[in-house]
């Protein structure tokens, strides 16, 4: 199973069958008695502080003063959290997917305070057992004390915010629906707090006790490739257009400090994950895709005998509509942003199949530097077109990574599942934000409908799975194909999906501010960019010597003291000039914040809007029946939105805001008297403000409680943009309507995942309008295992999760749901498309006429039902599985 717990651990797995939901799991989880916990920690506090205050054989000095302190500020906040743990306990089921998937983001929370709790407890036994001992080291045990001190103090204040949710955000809803008031509140809090104590000594205690080695490889790695690259940027050192991987070799040379000093770790992690921007991210994050790595991670994963990237020409063609083969609709390359361009990929495959060594697909494959294939030196025998297809869309927060960094898994998938993989390199944000992506991946499914004889594969069944970011896109490129008409893929597998990239706070994400792979500061900068409100470039800084930084530096306080010095003059000498400054000043800053927000939106949706070089002329101001000739994918995804939404200008190429409050966000909006009743024993309004203070934002935490705050604040920005909630950049937003033409959907969850919320929230809205749906959470792992699975066996039984749902969709006998019809969907005749010449030598052969199709064996089921083509033993694209 995918879950180890200490103690015993436990596997949930949910299956829907039939619209009848069955559950397979091990023995219940052990549940912690809270009292014996805080029992056991109160008895090991005070027996360390009678020891150390001067006891038989005390250690005296400043050492043991400050193991005294530590311990009684863990008993103060200890006592603190006894009643807060024990309400939360008896309030949480009330979130959970059902009785069986006990998880939501306020029992993540729980476990991560207990695991704390119980990290302290073994601490200080240690230190009871052996303070006697000669070789015991005081001031460093003093430090892992204080550092757990830290780390629950801010765990407090994380539970006082959860606390502030149950009370704004009740009835089993997890997300508050609103990017101000409370999820304003937890920026400001999460952009002050300290977070430095869970990356030093605490680093990854959360997570099972086989991933923390390599989380801290991580760090380490991660705090001395931005020593490195903050020099080569500041211009001290001369980088000449140093690339990535020579700051990450002249990082190697300095992580050794940071390894074994845990303080300066964590300290330079906050400053890094606090300040630098999302190119520093997409940098680091690519390293796995250097040449050393990918080398290293490609002998030590599985061997397969096709690995072909591929960069398939941006060129339109037909694909027939699932309800009516006898009509089709044209499937136009992407355009948004950059214009056309090739759409990369890349074939796996553990064996050679049919079709997979043709020369129409070695005409596509791009050079790697290496050997295109092992197959083609050994001459393979090929076997036959498998009947089974696995799509799949590589995570990376929309800004990072290839199906490069992916590799290892997806070669042991193609090996375990015996089908080929191909995985889409769609281009990556700031540079092709939203919806960019999402064209490419479209398109990329539509033409492997279209071409699988070239992938060793029959047309029968196809699946797509995707993790983290691939996983939002595995849901919205199965809308964008229900709102075409085409085809729908037989299941979606999603691996920790991000479903709703906007602001809201939730309980899960409150976890940002201690998960060392995903904190908020660097989500929040990811979804930005995805949504195109990050610089395409980076900042361009002059190469300069230290001598001249100095220099710069004090030209410019000089200029501001005597600028300072001016003003200061003239506001005495004019009283009135300081009066109307201040006056002009407070009624134009109010419009200052919106300008460049509205400028960078408006050149993202300019941008998204880019019509291709097949569009017709511009479309006149009275609504038409039809749609025009060949519409882009992104005047495509408006149109939809416009019949699900109230109604917007045509003029608007995005969803209006306002529509989003149609859609049905919130599952239940009456009120369940027994479950208010739980909820107000634990929830807590907003502190009260003392009569007569006015404070500039209001007071997060009860008086008395304050939490550690950091040296230096967080750039974080509330961008309020209407591209995130848009459906197909949201799906938890989607509308009921567009939801219910989704095909089965497996999701597979992390209990500890800043993430979880988005996982359950949108099984929720599934099984709300009675889509089939499962829900498995693994416990004790981090956002992001699938990139881990080879390194401990509780992420490689993770990893098989997935191959299982995966396997589940290509062996289940029900075939996917009908289909919704699309009221714009263009409608053009196959057999015009043979002399058309549009297609290019990328298509094996025109597609044949629809009637002859049919005769060799299409089926089709009462009329406007879905066209399954079991095409068998062709050669040409006319037997494509649509």
């Amino acid at each position: 199973m995918a879950s180890s717990k200490k103690g015993g651990g436990n596997n949930r797995l949910e299956r829907v069958v039939n619209g009848r939901r069955s559950s397979k799991f091990k023995e219940g989880p052990i549940v912690m008695d809270t009292q014996a916990v805080f029992a056991a920690l109160y008895n090991v506090c005070e027996e360390n502080v009678t020891f150390f205050s001067g006891g038989a054989k005390g250690t005296q000095g400043d050492a043991g003063r400050r193991m005294v302190e530590a311990m009684k500020l863990i008993q103060e906040h200890a006592r603190s959290l006894e009643p807060v743990i024990s309400g939360f306990a008896a309030v949480y089921h009330h979130f959970d997917f059902d009785l069986h998937i006990p998880a939501n983001g306020y029992r993540s929370l729980v476990k991560v305070v207990r695991c704390c709790l119980l990290h302290i407890i073994h601490k200080g036994r240690y230190i009871t057992a052996n303070r006697r001992s000669i070789f015991f080291r005081v001031a460093h045990n003093v430090r892992e004390m204080e550092a757990y001190c830290n780390a629950l103090c801010q765990l407090r204040a994380l539970l006082y915010l959860a606390q502030r949710m149950l009370h704004d955000n009740s009835h089993g809803n997890l997300f508050f629906q609103d990017e101000s008031g409370l999820s304003e509140s937890f920026v400001r809090e999460y952009a002050s707090m300290h977070k430095g104590c869970f990356y030093g000594r605490c680093l990854g205690f959360q997570f099972t006790p086989a991933i923390r080695p390599c989380l801290q490889t991580i760090a380490i790695g991660l705090v001395a490739f931005g020593e490195n690259y903050k020099r080569h940027k500041s211009g001290i050192v001369d980088a000449g257009g140093i690339a990535p991987y020579g700051v990450a070799a002249s990082s190697f040379f300095t992580s050794g400090k940071y390894a074994i000093d845990p303080e300066l770790r964590g300290a330079e992690f906050e400053r890094i994950t606090q300040n630098l921007d999302v190119h520093f991210w997409k940098a680091f994050w690519n390293i796995t895709e250097t040449e050393v790595l990918s080398s290293l991670a490609s002998m030590t994963s599985t061997q397969v005998k096709v690995n072909r990237a591929l960069s398939v020409p941006p060129v339109p063609f037909d694909l027939p509509l699932a309800s009516n083969h006898r009509v089709s609709v044209t499937i136009a390359p992407p355009s948004a942003h950059i214009g056309t361009a090739p759409v990369q990929m890349r074939l796996i495959s553990y064996e050679l199949r049919e079709g997979q060594d043709s020369e129409t697909l070695l005409s596509l494959s791009r050079s790697e530097g290496g050997a295109i294939s092992l197959s083609l030196g050994l001459k393979t025998k090929r076997l036959p077109s498998s009947p089974c297809l696995l799509i799949h869309f590589h995570g990376g927060g929309f800004v990072a990574q290839t199906s490069k960094s992916h590799e290892p898994y997806l070669k042991s998938w193609s090996q375990e599942l015996g089908v080929p993989i191909l995985s889409v390199d769609y281009s990556l944000a700031p540079e092709a934000p939203f919806p960019r992506a999402l064209e490419e991946c479209f398109y990329a499914y539509c033409w492997a409908l279209r071409n699988h004889h070239l992938l060793g594969w029959t047309g029968e069944r196809v699946c797509l799975a995707g993790d983290s970011a691939g996983g939002n896109l595995c849901v919205t490129t199965s809308m964008r194909a229900a709102a075409f008409g085409v085809r729908m893929p037989d299941g979606i597998v999603a691996a920790y999906p991000a479903t709703l990239l906007t602001a809201y706070a939730s309980p899960s994400r409150l976890l940002t501010l201690m998960d060392p792979l995903l904190p908020l500061s660097v989500l929040s900068r990811c979804l930005s960019a995805y949504a195109g409100n990050e610089p395409q470039t980076e900042k361009q800084v002059e190469k300069v010597s230290t001598l001249s930084l100095v220099r710069r530096d004090t030209a410019l306080l000089l200029r501001d003291f005597q600028q300072g010095a001016s003003n200061w003059i003239q506001s005495l000498l004019d009283p009135n000039r300081a009066s109307v400054s201040s006056n002009t000043a407070a009624e134009t800053t109010p419009a200052a914040p919106d300008t460049p927000t509205s400028d960078t939106v408006r050149k993202s949706i300019s941008a998204a809007s880019i019509s291709s070089p097949h569009a017709d002329p511009p479309i006149p101001t009275e609504p038409s029946e039809l749609p025009g000739r060949k519409l882009s994918v992104k005047s495509k995804t408006c149109q939809d939105l416009e019949s699900h939404s109230s109604p917007v200008p045509q003029s608007s190429p995005l969803m209006s805001e306002h529509a989003v409050e149609d859609v049905s966000f919130f599952l239940s909006r009456d009120s369940d008297p027994s479950m208010s009743d739980d909820l107000s024993s634990v929830a807590i309004p907003p502190p009260a403000v003392e009569e007569g203070t006015e404070l500039e934002h209001p007071r997060e935490f009860p008086l008395g409680f304050e939490p550690l705050r950091s040296e230096q604040l967080a750039e974080m920005r509330m961008q309020s943009s209407p591209v995130v909630k848009d459906p197909f950049c949201s799906p938890l937003l989607a509308p009921d309507s567009m939801l219910k033409g989704l095909p089965p959907v497996h999701i597979v969850a992390c209990a500890l995942d800043p993430m979880l919320d988005d996982s359950v929230m949108f099984a929720k809205r599934l099984r709300s309008v009675e889509q089939p749906v499962t829900l498995c959470v693994v416990d004790d792992l981090p956002h992001g295992f699938l990139s881990l699975s080879h390194l401990s066996r509780e992420t490689r039984e993770a990893a098989n999760v997935c191959v299982e749902q995966i396997r589940s969709v290509f062996n289940q006998k029900d075939t996917p749901p009908e289909p919704r019809k699309h009221r714009k969907l263009e409608r053009t005749d196959r057999g015009n498309l043979a002399s058309s010449g549009e297609t290019g030598a990328l298509l094996a052969g025109p597609i044949e006429d629809p009637e002859a199709a049919v005769g060799r064996g299409s089926k089709i089921s009462d009329g406007d039902s879905l066209v399954a083509v079991a095409a068998q033993n062709t050669t040409d694209a006319g037997g494509i599985g649509a």
